[in-house]
Order: C-alpha cells, then sequence, then structure tokens
C-alpha cells in the first residue's frame, strides 16, 4: 500500500493522498455503514465515488435514535440489523431485546463489513474518516451502547452516561481501550484513512457531579495516545482527527485549543450557534433549522486558515432533514464557501437510507450532482498553491457575501452567493450587479460558471488594475467568477 493520506507537505490546510492534492468534499457521510446489515455499502460508495465524494465517515460503535428532527438514517439500525464489534452470545437479553454482548469476542461479520467497506473505499479512491467513540448524549441512547453494563456479560460496572468520556472507571476505560486497539491493528494496511477519537465530545453538563472540560479532554489525550502507541510498532501511522470538549449548557463549541496543543493532525468542526476561535464567537446556524447564516461560515473558515491544521466542517446539519431544493441549496452555498476559504467539508444526505443507497431523483439531480461540480472545479485548480485571498473583491452587489480562493496574481476565484436567510423578502430573486477586483496590471482572461447547471460561460478579455470592474451576469443563488492572467494558462 502507498503512503497514508498526509498533511500536503507545502500547505498544511490540504491533504495530499497518493501524490496528489485532495480536498475532503462529501454529500454521503452515511456513517453507519457497516453497523447497519440491510445497507449495501458497494452501491453507495460507487455513486459517491461517481459525484467526485472523496470521504465518508464511519462509526464503528455507536448508535443513535431517531428524533423529530434527525431523521431516520444509517445509523439508526433496527436492533436485530445492529452490526457492533462483539457478539451478542447472552446469556440475557441487552435493554434492545437482543442477546447481550460479550466484549471479548469479536464479531467476525462486524469486522468482515469493515474489510469490505474499507476496500471498495481504496478502490475507488475515497477516504474513510472512521469514528472510534462518541458522546452518549443521554439515558435513552446510553442505553444502546455494547460497554452499557446492562448490555454486557463483562461485569462492567453500572455509570452515568456523562462519565463514559473520562478516566473516572478503569475497567470500563481498559474496555475503550481495548477497542480503540482491535481497530487499529485492524485497518492499519490501508491508506484512506484516518482517524476521530470521539464524536461530539461535551463536558460541563448540567447536573451535580459531572465531568468538566479539562476531564474529557484528558480522556481524549489518553485515546489519541492509544492510538499513537498501537500504530508505534505497525507499518503504517494514520492522522488523528477531533475537537477539544464543548461545554453543554451554555452551548460553546470552543477551538483554539484544538488548532493549537491538541493531540489532533486535523480539527473537525460541527458548524454551529457557540463555535469559538480565539475569543471571538461564531453563529453557525442551528441544529436542522434551515439557516444559511453564509457569513458566519466564510469569516470562521478564514480565522481558522491563518491556523497550521486543517479545518473539516464535519457533519453539517443545519438543514439537511429538509430533503428538498431550500435545504440542498444551503448546503451547496456552505459547501462552496467552506471550500473557498480553505476549509473541508462534509454534509450528511439523508436521502441516502438502506434500501436507497444513491439517494432519490431529486436529491441525485440536485445536491449529489451539484457536490460533484464543486469537486471537479476545486481538484482543477493548484490546490498546493492556493490560498484564500480575501482582499482581492472590494465591491460586490447588495445581498451578496463573497470568497475569493486561488493563486495571487495568476489564477482567482470568487465564490458570490446570495447571504439572505429564506424568511427574507427577495432571497432567491435574480442577482445583478457588478465586482470590483484588486488585480495585478495586464491582460486577464475571465468566465463564470453556475454552480448549480456546472456550466460556464465563454472567456471574455479585460485588463487588470486596483479597481476592476467585471460585469456579472445575472444569477440566482450563487455564481462563479474565474479571473486567469493571460499566461496562467485555461
Amino acid at each position: 500500500m502507498p503512503e497514508p493520506i498526509r498533511i500536503h507537505p507545502e500547505n498544511p490546510r490540504l491533504f495530499e493522498f497518493r501524490g496528489k492534492p485532495l480536498v475532503l468534499l462529501t454529500a454521503t457521510e452515511h456513517y453507519g455503514a457497516v453497523m447497519n446489515r440491510p445497507f449495501r455499502y458497494e452501491r453507495y460508495l460507487a455513486d459517491a465515488a461517481a459525484k467526485g465524494m472523496t470521504l465518508t465517515r464511519l462509526f464503528v460503535l455507536f448508535r443513535e435514535l431517531q428524533s423529530h428532527c434527525n431523521p431516520y438514517s444509517t445509523c439508526k439500525p433496527e436492533s436485530p440489523d445492529y452490526i457492533a464489534p462483539f457478539e451478542r452470545t447472552g446469556p440475557g437479553r441487552a435493554q434492545d431485546g437482543e442477546p447481550k454482548f460479550d466484549l471479548d469476542r469479536p464479531n467476525p461479520e462486524f469486522f468482515q463489513r469493515l474489510h469490505g467497506l474499507m476496500g471498495r473505499a481504496s478502490e475507488l479512491g475515497i477516504i474513510v474518516e472512521l469514528v472510534l467513540l462518541s458522546n452518549t448524549y443521554e439515558d435513552r441512547i446510553w442505553a444502546l451502547n455494547p460497554l452499557n453494563s446492562a448490555n454486557n456479560v463483562n461485569g462492567l460496572k453500572p455509570i452515568s452516561w456523562p462519565t463514559y468520556m473520562t478516566l473516572q472507571h478503569p475497567e470500563l476505560v481498559a474496555r475503550q481501550l481495548e477497542h480503540v486497539r482491535r481497530i487499529v491493528r485492524e485497518v492499519n494496511a490501508y491508506d484512506n484513512l484516518f482517524f476521530e477519537i470521539c464524536n461530539e465530545p461535551g463536558g460541563r453538563h448540567p447536573g451535580e457531579g459531572n465531568p468538566g472540560i479539562d476531564e474529557v479532554n484528558e480522556w481524549q489525550r489518553a485515546i489519541a495516545a492509544e492510538i499513537r502507541q498501537t500504530e508505534a510498532s505497525l507499518p503504517n501511522q494514520h492522522l488523528i482527527a477531533g475537537q477539544e470538549a464543548f461545554q453543554w449548557h451554555p452551548f460553546v463549541q470552543m477551538s483554539t485549543l484544538s488548532f493549537r496543543d491538541f493531540p489532533i493532525d486535523i480539527v473537525n468542526i460541527h458548524p454551529l450557534p457557540g463555535t469559538a476561535l480565539d475569543g471571538v464567537e461564531y453563529d453557525m446556524g442551528q441544529f436542522m433549522s434551515k439557516q444559511l447564516k453564509l457569513r458566519a461560515v466564510r469569516d470562521y473558515c478564514l480565522a481558522a486558515a491563518r491556523e497550521s491544521k486543517p479545518l473539516n466542517l464535519d457533519e453539517d446539519n443545519v438543514a439537511s432533514q429538509y430533503k428538498d431544493t431550500d435545504g440542498w441549496t444551503i448546503h451547496r452555498k456552505r459547501a462552496w464557501m467552506a471550500l473557498m476559504c480553505g476549509a473541508h467539508y462534509d454534509y450528511i444526505d439523508f436521502s441516502i437510507i438502506n434500501y436507497c443507497e444513491t439517494g432519490t431523483e431529486e436529491s441525485q439531480r440536485c445536491i449529489r450532482t451539484w457536490f460533484r461540480h464543486l469537486s471537479r472545479f476545486i481538484h482543477s485548480l493548484d490546490l498546493a498553491a492556493a490560498h484564500p485571498l480575501p482582499g482581492v473583491v472590494t465591491a460586490a452587489p447588495e445581498h451578496t457575501v463573497e470568497a475569493a480562493f486561488g493563486v495571487a496574481g495568476s489564477d482567482v476565484s470568487v465564490y458570490l452567493a446570495d447571504e439572505r436567510e429564506l424568511e427574507v423578502p427577495g432571497a432567491g430573486e435574480p442577482i445583478r450587479g457588478a465586482l470590483t477586483l484588486s488585480l495585478p496590471e495586464g491582460q486577464h482572461s475571465v468566465s463564470c460558471m453556475s454552480p448549480e447547471a456546472g456550466q460556464w460561460s465563454p472567456d471574455i478579455t479585460i485588463t487588470g488594475g486596483s479597481a476592476t470592474t467585471v460585469a456579472l451576469p445575472e444569477f440566482r443563488h450563487d455564481i462563479l467568477v474565474r479571473v486567469q492572467a493571460s499566461d496562467a494558462g485555461s
């Protein structure tokens, strides 16, 4: 196998995979692809690759519950269809009505499916973000976990769910570390892989005696150390993703430590209100709210672009329960904005479920095709040399927000989007006007692309300068403008 995916040696916010620059982009996270028996991951992965997706995110233990605002998904399997890393042997029944787990007995079916997915993703060039552990959120979700003492035959002691992400319970921690070692060893040979320590780690949950943020972070450091130590004697060493623990109430998702002095290589942030970097908070939209919040997404990604680790806007769910053009357009805009600010982007497409692994006819026509346009464009650039260029645009039409990205002076692309929320009068109506750009003197070719249609306009030639005006064609929602110096090539 080639060297695993790594941070690009010329650009610390970018990846290199099999000798080429890589941006992580997916509308197909589907984190329950292995644990959910009926899910045909081969069909899902083939379609993801055909749509230019470069990432899939995979949970290997945590199991979710459906709620009023969190739709059915592959991570919410029916109890008989849940495939854990441990065999169900009994005696006795777990809280989901199926036989209890024996944590000492690895489940062959799970590992067969794990290798099947990893191998097929490798053949297709798709990176797998393998999530080892997760927050358990509340009693009724903790009740589904194989490590809950009521669900296994191994004599673990009952605990309160918030302390799952701490070092308070030595027997439980030993089981967590054993699980981490087993998974890490099992997948070490794959190059299309990085690990995430824990999905959505949180501390300071309301309630007496619940762990603080520092205690949860100490536990995460122990998990990261176990990954590093396990791989130290193995052929491959993989990147580790994660985030410092958030604060439950009031919700604050800090990220300064994540970028600076935390044992991770990739910073995963779920774009939400209360996300903070260097003391500045960014409101990137409420969970399942259908909010756009595009300027906040831009400003957070640009702030993170000054750091030395890649940022992945991981599991964006601001509108994913709305399987319609409004929800999909919000996520198209947020994906374009993230990538044009030097970040990576992961959205859950809930049109993909068991027996419908390639989505619906409408999601194929819309969000999945739109992401193919984005992936093709971003990977056509000289990514190793490309960076956000926030000073290029000096004026833009009313109601828009912009992001410029590329190689300064030679190949600059400007993404321009209507930033009005759905309920604002005029949102989504045609926009007319011009961009004013600060460009080097000389001749430049300009062309425009529709992020929805994926089609380019013919090139025109302009003369550069510190206040160059580019007249825009009428557009709805968003447009891409590419400006290349006459000797920069096409």
